[in-house]
């Protein structure tokens, strides 16, 4: 008996929501990139993308432990000389707070192309409500 190796055109996408209200951020973003990667499938190929679509709920919501809503410092640069941008983790979540998920997840996979293909199957509303109600997402717990 053969082993069975999946191909691109044989992998089965499904739809995950994951509620990020009271949850801790790493938590979270550890999950939906373990999902995003497909690694909660028997299947799981490395050089495969054979992940699934990932739905992260209420993502302003999501608890941030100990210190870090203060000493967090997230890191941006323009590309010109003297270019980098600082911002604490408390002024990111009141300007943009799906971000704090998105870079953490963003984080946790792969560095590579197939980071960015499994990156784009991400989607982070920072409210309860989202538009992928007609793809009939499963709900999943964090642990």
């Amino acid at each position: 008996m053969s082993t069975f190796i999946p191909s691109a055109k044989s992998i089965e996408r499904r739809w995950h929501v994951i509620d990020a209200a009271g949850e801790s951020l790493g938590r979270v973003a550890s999950l939906a990139a373990k999902v995003l990667q497909g690694k909660h499938k028997p299947t799981y190929t490395p050089y495969i993308d054979c992940g699934d679509h990932v739905v992260v709920v209420n993502a302003g919501q999501a608890v941030l432990t100990g210190q870090k809503e203060e000493q967090k410092l997230y890191r941006y640069h323009s590309g010109y000389e003297g270019g980098l941008r600082e911002e604490r983790a408390k002024d990111l979540r009141k300007r943009r707070p799906a971000r704090l998920m998105e870079e953490a997840i963003r984080g946790m996979l792969p560095k590579t192309k197939m980071g960015d293909q499994m990156y784009r199957k991400l989607n982070v509303y920072e409210r309860a409500d989202h538009p992928h109600a007609a793809q009939k997402p499963q709900s999943l717990e964090v642990e």
